[in-house]
């Protein structure tokens, strides 16, 4: 390559690239149409997994200061919508992924066995990165921590396992930092360890809840409106209140055990304030992130069903290749 004058081809080094779908056979040659389909496909995925992990990692960071600087708030934000533009991007690559028919497939599908798309060691990075915890994975199999089947067969780590293992080591997760950032989120003017810092919070919470019962009005009105009859209203009247209660044991953490409760109510009021004064200059950007951060994980949500529906498709209800459930598996994975 001559650094002082690349040509397009070698700065993005195609020859290289254009060698690596030769799958096990190292021809492609000997490979089917189908085949060289799929591999394209696959490390097309791998490759922006790739790009995903550098945005998300820019983003822990950002939040990871104390403060974090304003005009980081931008960088973080645009990453994220950069993130959720690949996942965009990626659900219609399970529309290429479609044209094979289920013969096409199995004419090859047997070569993968015991491979899995579970062995991705990028995909394993970015929930760990995003904070998914050990006890709330689907497991593959029965027994057998996930990282066994990255691993090789006698148990000895590879390149995949090491990249996992140097993620997890990787601390904090963007799960972390982000409850963190909205805990030091001043709320009324009030921050943690100032004095009458918890009075503050619940006071803003109580003016809240006040201000959600008030827009429903009387319930027994506004559920004789919407009603099909006396038994439907009272029932509505029923939901309404549920609704109310809920709203409160929300935002004060009721479903937290007690010694976390006053922790998780503050993050938990720090995200109802920042919606709520969303308008003032000082929370537009962080009212962006958090609206970016809910955007990026439903595109991640989606890109988990629309690869089962894709799976579904393709190869039915059969066993995955690498043993678990299939389409059962990873329907179950985008609930987490």
């Amino acid at each position: 390559m001559n650094a002082d004058r690349p040509s397009y081809w070698e700065y993005l080094q195609i020859e290289e690239l254009l060698a690596l779908q030769g799958g096990l056979e190292g021809d492609e040659g000997q490979l089917s149409n189908h085949e060289v389909l799929f591999i394209v496909v696959h490390q097309v995925y791998e490759l922006w997994f790739k790009l995903v992990l550098r945005e998300l990692t820019t983003v822990r960071d950002v939040l990871h200061r104390d403060p974090v600087p304003e005009e980081d708030m931008s960088l973080a934000c645009g990453s994220l919508r950069r993130v959720r533009e690949i996942l965009d991007h990626c659900v219609s690559h399970f529309r290429v992924m479609e044209t094979l028919s289920s013969r096409d497939f199995l004419d090859f599908r047997d070569k993968l066995i015991p491979a899995s798309g579970f062995q991705s060691a990028q995909m394993r990075e970015l929930e760990v990165l995003l904070g998914l915890a050990d006890d709330a994975r689907i497991p593959l199999g029965p027994g057998g921590h996930y990282m066994d089947f990255l691993r090789d067969p006698d148990g000895s780590d590879n390149a995949a396992s090491q990249r996992v293992l140097r993620r997890i080591e990787d601390r904090p997760t963007m799960r972390e930092v982000v409850r963190e950032w909205l805990w030091r989120t001043p709320i009324r003017g009030s921050a943690p360890g100032d004095d009458g810092d918890a009075a503050v919070v619940q006071g803003f919470i109580d003016d809240f809840v006040a201000a959600h019962a008030q827009a429903h009005g009387d319930l027994a009105v506004r559920s004789d409106r919407q009603a099909a009859g006396d038994q439907h209203s009272a029932l509505l009247v029923e939901r309404y209140e549920a609704e109310l209660a809920q709203v409160r044991g929300f935002l004060e953490a009721h479903d937290e055990p007690e010694d976390k409760r006053v922790r998780r109510s503050r993050i938990r009021a720090a995200l109802v304030f920042i919606e709520s004064y969303r308008e003032l200059p000082l929370l537009s950007w962080p009212r962006q992130l958090l609206d970016d951060l809910i955007a990026m994980e439903q595109s991640f949500v989606i890109f988990r069903q629309r690869h089962a529906r894709m799976v579904e498709r393709v190869i039915g209800r059969r066993p995955g290749t690498g043993g678990s459930s299939g389409v059962d598996y990873l329907d179950a994975t985008a609930m987490r």
